[in-house]
């Protein structure tokens, strides 16, 4: 996938992410690895969770499965293959105590900043589940079409 050009290994290579890990431990209040029911997920993996659930405009639950789906995604987060992965309220949860605590909003802003040093524009985008029905241009729709493309000339 390297040669490929992977554009999430580029983003991974590109963006300092290590630059966030105290901000996210101080977000969630906890220390990566503390005791409890069961260790959290690391910080540093699940911000990344949370830039491709805004980069894909995804929902809690697909955004489970993309992770548990895409192995380019699993590689860029730093799960392995059958190893633990978050599930959907993980993935609530982590963006809910980052909001509460306005630790989103300032990391996000880096985040975008740190994009924009190196020539990148953020933006989001949307995985669709879709298939492409070939449909005929209504006559009306045609003579719309071509007064606007005129007006253009």
């Amino acid at each position: 996938m390297s040669k490929a050009a992977d554009p999430l290994e580029i983003l991974d290579h590109t963006v300092d992410f290590e630059y966030f890990r105290d901000w996210l431990v101080e977000g969630l209040g906890y220390v990566y690895g503390s005791k409890g029911d069961r260790t959290p997920f690391d910080p540093f993996s699940m911000f990344k969770v949370l830039i491709l659930h805004a980069q894909h405009n995804l929902s809690d639950a697909k955004m489970e499965f993309m992770i548990r789906d895409r192995l380019s995604w699993m590689r860029f987060l730093g799960f392995d293959l059958g190893g633990a992965m978050p599930d959907e309220n993980t993935v609530r949860h982590f963006r809910n105590c980052m909001t509460e605590t306005c630790t989103l909003k300032r990391v996000m802003k880096v985040f975008d900043w740190q994009l924009k040093k190196y020539g990148y524009i953020p933006m989001s985008g949307q995985i669709v589940e879709a298939k492409l029905v070939p449909a005929t241009a209504s006559k009306q729709y045609t003579q719309d079409w071509e007064k606007i493309a005129s007006k253009n000339d």
